[in-house]
């Protein structure tokens, strides 16, 4: 596992941040796409059959099936980064670093200007603590 610095994490923040938020649009945009296919569906079933233009649902289907490998793929290149996405619906993230001979993550959320908080494995979200204090200016690595 790929562990970071707390000056390591926010110097990617830039990169994550535009990675996260393709990932964000792609997947809303592919939400709104697929309840756009299941209202056709629905329509179709609830009147037994309906004239569809195929050609029109087939590229519909094609533009879904852009938009979730387009985020998979936004997703993915931050996974081979190190940064573990734990909610692409709201942008959170947690950056694995080390404090005091521990594995930590360093969390931060889309919208948040610099990484503020930090939680244990076992805590989650609900146990993020801030990093002011632990982590100091010099990172988690200078801790241990």
């Amino acid at each position: 596992m790929k562990t970071f610095t707390l000056a390591e994490a926010e110097a990617l923040l830039p990169t994550i941040e535009s990675l996260l938020k393709r990932a964000m649009e792609a997947k809303q945009a592919a939400e709104s796409l697929e309840e756009e296919l299941q209202d056709l569906a629905q329509r179709i079933f609830v009147s037994g059959g309906m004239m569809v233009d195929v050609a029109e649902v087939t590229r519909k289907r094609a533009a879904l099936a852009g938009l979730v490998q387009r985020a998979k793929d936004a997703v993915e290149e931050m996974d081979a980064i190190g940064v573990q996405v734990k909610d692409l619906s709201i942008g959170l993230l947690d950056f694995p670093a080390y404090l005091d001979g521990e594995i930590v993550l360093l969390c931060w959320r889309l919208g948040e200007e610099r990484i503020g908080f930090w939680h244990s494995l076992e805590s989650g979200y609900r146990g993020r603590q801030p990093v002011e204090g632990r982590f100091g200016s010099h990172g988690p690595d200078k801790l241990n």
